[in-house]
C-alpha cells in the first residue's frame, strides 16, 4: 500500500497495487508545469487509487486535446496525468507519494525537447518520446 498527499495536506490518497516503471519526462510542458528539468511519474491503475480526504479540492487542466494534469486547488502540488486514450491509468507524480519507492527512474523519455541547462549524466535508457503502457509493474 502506498500513500501520498499534496504539500498542503488537505488532498490524501492511497494507492494498493504495483507501481509501473519511473519515467523523467524532459517535454516542454512537463517542464514548465514542474518548474524543472523534468517530472517523475509512474503509471498506476486507476481501479486501485483512492482519494482519502480532499478529493473536491483536486483541479484538472487539459494541456493538450485529452491529457489533463491535476493538482491540488490550494497549493498547486501535481498529483498524477491522465490521458483519454487510456483511461485506466493515471501517471501519479512520485514526489508526493509518503513511503520509499523501493526503486529509482527507469528511463528517460522527451529528451529531444529536454533543456539545454540540464545534462543527463547516468545510463538509463533514453526515448525521443515515451513508451505507452497499460500494465504497471
Amino acid at each position: 500500500m502506498l500513500t501520498g498527499r499534496c504539500l498542503c495536506g488537505d488532498i490524501t490518497f492511497e494507492y494498493e497495487g504495483p507501481l509501473g516503471p519511473v519515467a523523467l519526462c524532459h517535454c516542454s510542458q512537463c517542464r514548465r508545469a514542474h518548474g524543472s528539468a523534468f517530472s517523475a511519474s509512474a503509471p498506476v491503475q486507476k481501479v486501485r487509487f483512492r482519494f482519502l480526504s480532499g478529493q473536491e479540492r483536486v483541479q484538472e487542466f487539459e494541456s493538450r486535446p485529452g491529457k489533463y494534469r491535476a493538482f491540488c486547488g490550494r497549493c498547486g502540488s501535481h498529483l498524477y496525468s491522465r490521458v483519454d486514450a487510456i483511461p485506466g491509468i493515471l501517471r501519479l507524480r512520485v514526489g508526493v507519494i509518503n513511503e520509499p519507492l523501493g526503486k529509482g527512474p527507469a528511463q528517460h523519455v522527451f529528451v529531444g525537447s529536454k533543456s539545454d541547462w540540464f545534462e543527463i549524466t547516468d545510463d538509463l535508457p533514453r526515448f525521443e518520446k515515451t513508451e505507452r503502457t497499460n500494465d504497471p509493474h
